[in-house]
């Protein structure tokens, strides 16, 4: 790929347009716009916005990361965990009434579109590395709890009060069980049985009749219309508008330009908002887009997806909508119905354009309670429990970190979770590299290998010591390093020579460099010999340019264990 193409992935996949891809990319079209239909307006019912802002968010975006992303399978739109931190980041305005919150949601969009923009120009998108899989899954398990638990008063028909805290909410819930709308749990529970029945059973059912693969994707996946369409029978067959929570008007229509909020300080307020779902909605976008790729054996480049989506997001902004980023379910979808192309996204977009232009009417009498249900089986996946027991049998510093990122996120809020999971990390990471482990190895047999003394039967000699640490060297562990090595040498007064085996060190930063300085000084006038084996060639380089080298002497560098060993044997020095 050229770096025109890189730039825009179009000019790569239609100038080879083939005429072989368009069945696929139609089929991948239409049957994720069955999905996005019903899951973009429960997502925007999510994040506290009108439906028709959720089928805003599945037209302009989807034209553009058709033809700006570097994914062939990516579905970009409206996903439930963004859409819970628009609706958790908005919230602390307290915005007045719906125009006021639509504005705040848009502008978030413009902000978010900004800043992946710029880290993908910048080619930033190594960012997101900080966010830790335990981290990223402490957060993930802990926000589908507060989606579903948020999604109680559709489910219930009690009204609650908007709360940061999911605590709140259920004990609200406890305390009015007396008002629950029966009717609505019915219908939530007729939509979620369905649902579940979809996901979980009807693929088997359908496998033992033997019905194609190209008939069965289309068909499990089409759950969510079906519960939309028969929850709006229900309604309009009983006559229930007036007895449960319905969505109502839906205005017909393509929207309109919007001007984001341009107050600078409504946009500090917003930033620590837009900067999370940032990183949030790419993390999400790129692991999805790059496991699918790899079954292809196709490339996918991070930076220009985080262009791709930054421009969709900035697209957003001004067509009334508000962020998104690429789902995982739905491009699961759209990479197994067979989308080649972007052409599949671009067709998708078409469709939710003809579905706002003269459907909407048609979801006037759609209960509120089978959106609700929609984004509580989506997002139940996400749920993983187990993980909590595996990592912590495995890494309890990995551990901690998911535990705190999970009960912050529970307890006190998305925002705060999440930067307090990466700070406690990443002074976790600090800890752990700032004491690495340093072995003393001896020969194995005759070999040229040398391994740990306390993990195999070895070869040493009493006046000399080789020692490898495991770690690269800078600042946290530079001083710890040194004084392992001079107690190493204090506790054997009979060792005239330390080699420093330095196979794990990647780098060495200026302060590790001064305490290998002050150390080959205090040695030598110990009257020990300090010598460097199997340093790799771009620290050697960095090392000779500093003049370290010299100041060591190039006799004392080897370039492996054995043949220092067999240098100093050589020159009877043991």
């Amino acid at each position: 790929m050229t770096r025109k193409t890189q730039i825009f992935p179009r000019l790569n996949w239609l100038l080879n347009y083939q005429r072989e891809y368009l069945s696929g990319d139609l089929i991948a079209g239409m049957i994720v716009t069955v999905m996005l239909v019903p899951q973009s307006m429960a997502y925007a019912q999510l994040a506290g916005l009108p439906p028709q802002t959720g089928i805003y968010a599945s037209i302009v975006p989807l034209f553009i990361y058709g033809l700006l992303g570097s994914s062939r399978a990516l579905a970009v739109g409206p996903v439930a965990i963004v859409s819970l931190m628009v609706g958790a980041g908005i919230s602390q305005f307290n915005p007045q009434n719906l125009s006021q919150y639509l504005n705040l949601a848009i502008t978030l969009a413009l902000l978010v579109g900004i800043i992946q923009v710029v880290m993908g120009i910048l080619r930033a998108g190594f960012l997101v590395n900080f966010l830790s899989h335990p981290v990223l899954t402490g957060f993930i398990n802990a926000a589908a709890i507060v989606i579903a638990v948020s999604q109680l008063r559709h489910l219930t028909g009690i009204i609650t009060p908007r709360t940061e805290h999911t605590y709140e909410t259920l004990l609200y819930i406890f305390k009015h069980l007396n008002q629950i709308n029966w009717l609505t749990v019915i219908i939530a529970g007729l939509s979620i049985g369905i649902l579940l029945y979809f996901k979980y059973g009807l693929h088997h059912r359908l496998k033992q009749w033997n019905m194609p693969a190209i008939w069965m994707i289309p068909i499990t996946r089409s759950a969510p219309l079906v519960v939309v369409v028969l929850g709006v029978f229900i309604v309009v067959l009983f006559h229930l508008d007036s007895k449960i929570a319905i969505v109502g008007h839906v205005p017909a229509g393509l929207p309109s330009i919007t001007v984001p909020v341009l107050d600078w300080h409504t946009w500090q307020r917003l930033l620590p908002t837009a900067i999370t779902i940032a990183l949030i909605g790419f993390m999400e976008s790129i692991s999805v887009a790059k496991s699918l790729a790899s079954k292809k054996r196709e490339k996918v480049y991070a930076n220009q997806e985080l262009i791709a989506i930054g421009v969709a997001n900035l697209g957003a902004a001004f067509t009334g909508a508000y962020p998104v980023a690429g789902g995982i379910g739905r491009s699961v979808v759209n990479f197994s119905a067979g989308a080649n192309t972007g052409l599949a996204s671009i067709i998708t977009a078409i469709l939710m354009t003809i579905t706002v232009m003269f459907l909407t009417p048609l979801f006037y009498y759609l209960p509120q309670a089978v959106l609700a249900s929609i984004i509580i089986v989506a997002v139940i996946g996400l749920i993983d429990l187990s993980v909590f027991k595996h990592t912590w049998n495995y890494n309890r510093a990995d551990a901690i970190s998911l535990i705190v990122t999970f009960f912050t996120v529970l307890f006190i809020g998305v925002e705060t979770g999440i930067i307090l999971g990466v700070s406690v990390g990443l002074i976790l990471f600090l800890w752990r590299t700032s004491q690495p482990h340093v072995a003393i190895v001896g020969q194995v047999g005759e070999t040229e290998h040398y391994r740990n003394v306390l993990r195999h039967d070895v070869t040493t000699y009493p006046h000399i010591i080789a020692m490898r640490v495991d770690e690269s060297l800078y600042f946290p562990n530079a001083q710890y390093l040194e004084a392992i090595l001079l107690e190493t040498i204090v506790d054997n007064p009979d060792v005239k020579h330390l080699v420093l085996i330095c196979s794990a060190v990647n780098y060495i930063d200026t302060s590790a460099l001064e305490v290998l300085d002050a150390l080959v000084k205090e040695l030598r006038d110990a009257g020990v010999g300090f010598y460097l084996a199997e340093v790799k060639g771009p620290v050697m380089d960095k090392l000779k340019k500093i003049g370290f080298i010299d100041h060591l002497g190039e006799e004392n560098v080897f370039l492996s264990t054995h043949q220092a060993m067999c240098m100093l044997k050589q020159h009877g020095r043991f």
